[in-house]
């Protein structure tokens, strides 16, 4: 990361998305850690289910006749 934090891009992207980007980073060798539940800076259950709230839904698929 380069330490300077845009207000813009933080707003488009979700709870989720930032989890899946840092794990992807860490796969990739970036040697980050996910914290651990509970640890400061972590996302608590609150911001789960506000997370929750706001995801898509997975389309419905059409039966066929």
């Amino acid at each position: 990361m380069s330490g300077k934090s845009k207000s813009s891009s933080k707003s488009k992207t979700g709870l989720w998305d930032r989890i899946r980007n840092k794990q992807a980073r860490i796969k990739a060798g970036s040697k980050e850690k996910m914290r651990k539940p509970g640890s400061k800076g972590a996302p608590t259950a609150a911001a789960f289910k506000a997370a929750a709230k706001t995801a898509k839904k997975p389309a419905k698929k059409k039966a066929k006749k």
